[in-house]
């Protein structure tokens, strides 16, 4: 038998047209024939208000810097031409009268060392005590914790002043005035409610988890205060050391009326080194505010992150 195949023959494909790209001249002719876009509203507004704020911090900023920038003035200028009018805002003439001054007088070195003696101790002792009293109010539960709380918060509210009398007599029998320990104990009295609840908010941030986890392993209630939380706590315990030794650099009733010149600090000193009843040497006391003024801005900067981190804990809970 024979089987005939038969092929059949299939149409060729069609050729399909490649379309050929538009020449570049004419892209960049139509981009070139658009309108440039406007600045959208929202873009404008942000803009503005950033304008505004860099403005405000400028204005802000100059407002602040402007004593710093006329104690260095007043101290560079010479004893005759302070009170010339109208007031110089760049001194015609510079002189370092008033630092060779305060380099030569051995009284001012003993008024800086009895203020880091008494800023230390303070800010040391406040540290210390407003810790254990932060954790207690913060991790303890215990009838009355709220009113104690709140009650140390109120002493805030009496004037530091109003105690000066009674401060004064009850030293005065003990036989403390003219002591370091009657300017610390003064200084210290006055900063612990604000580092009491400083490391309070800061405390109440640490998981209670992370203290029950302690106490399974067998850590006392010691053990975890000085090796879990106080190391956890370090800005706000640098935050609370910051405020207490600004305030016992800075004083000056309780300076000037608890301690004799032998045991005053720079504040009260230096009032009593150029201010007289007939004249003031106004470059020197401004050169010595100057230089007073340095070590807690230098302390500020150098601790601005603890500083920040320390007073904004506890601020938000969540």
């Amino acid at each position: 038998m024979t089987v005939s195949t038969q092929t059949s023959s299939m149409p060729a494909p069609a050729s399909v047209a490649t379309p050929t790209p538009a020449p570049a001249s004419g892209v960049e002719s139509a981009s070139a024939g658009r309108r440039p876009r406007k600045p959208s509203a929202l873009r404008s507004e942000r803009r503005g208000v950033r304008v505004a704020a860099w403005t405000a911090v400028i204005v802000c900023g100059g407002f602040a810097m402007l004593p710093v920038y006329w104690l260095l003035a007043t101290s560079l200028t010479p004893r005759t031409q302070i009170f010339s009018y109208p007031p110089r805002f760049f001194p015609s003439e510079v002189t370092f009268e008033a630092y060779t001054a305060l380099a030569s007088n051995p009284a001012l070195f003993d008024y800086l060392r009895n203020s880091v003696i008494v800023s230390v101790i303070t800010a040391v002792l406040s540290v210390l005590v407003s810790a254990y009293m932060g954790y207690a109010f913060s991790k303890f539960r215990y009838r009355g914790r709220r009113s104690l709380m709140y009650f140390v918060l109120a002493s805030q509210m009496f004037p530091q002043a109003l105690l000066l009398v009674t401060l004064y007599t009850v030293f005065a029998a003990y036989g403390l005035l003219n002591t370091y320990t009657a300017l610390v104990l003064s200084f210290t009295t006055f900063t612990l409610p604000l580092c009491v609840w400083m490391l309070k908010g800061f405390f109440d941030t640490i998981p209670d988890e992370l203290i029950e986890a302690a106490r399974v392993d067998g850590a006392s209630r010691l053990r975890i205060i000085h090796s879990i939380v106080l190391p956890l706590s370090a800005p706000g315990l640098v935050a609370a050391g910051l405020f207490a030794f600004v305030r016992g650099w800075n004083d000056f009733i309780f300076a000037l009326t608890l301690a004799g010149p032998e045991k005053q600090t720079l504040p009260p000193g230096l009032v009593n080194t150029f201010i007289g009843e007939a004249s003031t040497a106004w470059p020197e006391l401004m050169a010595a505010s100057l230089v007073v003024s340095l070590p807690v801005a230098v302390a500020f900067i150098a601790l601005q992150r603890f500083l920040v981190g320390g007073l904004t804990a506890g601020a938000v809970k969540g």
